[in-house]
């Protein structure tokens, strides 16, 4: 997960009207619309290589659809609220991507229409993405890939340790306890007061059987009170309560922390120091035999309401595109991410070994919004409001919660 952006329940409805407005047909019956052959798409992927690496997968459907695009790409801190104002001009795209978490919420304006209205295939994909896409039991976008948490950790010096990577909280304690040293601790994580906290602590939760529509149950709790042991042990240092996962990263990088949670958005950045020698796991689980659950990261491609019926039906055709097999490997391969098919997990890792912990992880990840679907940004702002109070010593891991809760 590489943004913050959100929108409010309350700001979603409250534009609700606007973008009904702005996708109505003017009485029911198919909208004359522009040239069918000739889609706009709207997706934030700004940065290089992401923007020209997806360029290639629109182009790969453009030519297989016979259709030209007009791809507009704005800065993610801008989509949603360029996604508003457009539906409020009635000129939404033709394809738009949304970041997972936020199809829900645009769903429910009736701003995007369901794929099962064009008999789009979508069997064989993760149960956590679908779960991200649908709303109201329809299913509103595809994922082509995505991402997901693991614990990094520095091969040499867990090997110089006598240490074994970790598969439980006890041995991810006794791990963190002997790789800290002088300056280096023995684990990093992000628990600062931004959606990065809450996504970074939900592995944590999840895997623990905590859930996040009772944050005051005894197992989000003792996932809380594992951070704060590690914290105050000085296994992990008290300032992650100010680390993005940038930071982390920075820090692994640094030789300042033997592992680290963070995601494969990051193996770029770690392949230009080679003398970091690296891999990673699954995140570490309570006891042994649990199911090891981590949130999925990544973006939806879906088909807004304009008006256009013939146009529509061709976007939808798109945006399966953008989803299919071969499209799925080579955006997966090409920018570390996960194929949301589950069926090419094993060609993929044979593809990209380096990438089997996150693989393996994405098979059981959960999406942020399965169970709050709008109101989850309030439980994210719980959660990563206790992880302030407990990590600073201004609560048990308990109290934080309900604290938190309280406003």
């Amino acid at each position: 997960m590489k943004k913050s952006h959100k929108i409010t329940t309350v700001t979603a409805l409250a534009i609700a009207p606007l973008v009904l407005s702005a996708c109505s047909g003017g009485g029911g019956g198919e909208k004359a619309g522009g040239d069918v052959n000739t889609l706009s798409i709207v997706d934030y992927y700004n940065n290089e290589p992401d923007k020209s690496l997806v360029q290639t997968a629109l182009d790969r459907c453009a030519a297989e659809l016979g259709v030209s695009i007009n791809r507009e790409t704005v800065p993610g801190k801008d989509h949603i609220q360029k996604v508003l104002q457009r539906a409020s001009s009635k000129t939404l795209p033709d394809v738009l991507m949304l970041d997972n978490p936020d199809v829900q919420e645009i769903a429910a304006t009736g701003g995007l229409s369901p794929l099962s209205q064009y008999n789009v295939d979508t069997s064989g994909f993760a149960e956590g993405i679908l779960e991200a896409a649908t709303y109201d039991g329809e299913v509103y976008g595809l994922a082509p890939t995505v991402n997901t948490l693991g614990i990094y950790y520095n091969k040499e010096l867990l090997e110089a340790a006598g240490v074994q990577p970790p598969k439980t909280w006890d041995e991810l304690k006794a791990a963190a306890a002997q790789l800290t040293s002088g300056d280096q601790y023995g684990i990093a994580f992000s628990g600062i007061a931004t959606y990065e906290g809450s996504w970074q602590f939900l592995p944590f939760m999840w895997s623990n059987g905590g859930d996040e529509t009772d944050l005051t149950s005894p197992e989000v709790a003792e996932a809380l009170a594992l951070w704060q042991e590690l914290v105050n042990s000085g296994s992990a240092s008290a300032s992650v309560i100010n680390w993005s996962q940038a930071d982390v990263k920075d820090q692994f990088v640094a030789g300042k922390a033997a592992m680290m949670v963070n995601g494969p958005w990051q193996i770029p950045a770690l392949q230009k120091v080679p003398e970091i020698k690296w891999d990673s796991v699954q995140i570490p689980v309570k006891e042994a035999g649990q199911e090891s659950v981590a949130p999925l990261g990544g973006e939806v491609w879906t088909v807004p309401v304009t008006g256009d019926d013939a146009k529509q039906a061709k976007a939808a055709e798109f945006v399966e595109c953008i989803s299919s097999d071969e499209n799925q490997l080579a955006l997966a391969e090409a920018r570390y991410t996960v194929p949301t098919r589950t069926a090419l997990a094993d060609e993929y890792v044979s593809r990209v070994p380096e990438m089997e912990s996150f693989t393996k992880q994405v098979a059981t990840a959960r999406s942020r919004t399965g169970k709050l679907g709008e109101d989850w940004p309030k439980a994210a702002t719980v959660i990563y409001d206790a992880i302030q109070l407990s990590l600073t010593g201004k609560a048990s891991p308990a109290d934080a919660f309900k604290q938190a809760a309280a406003g």
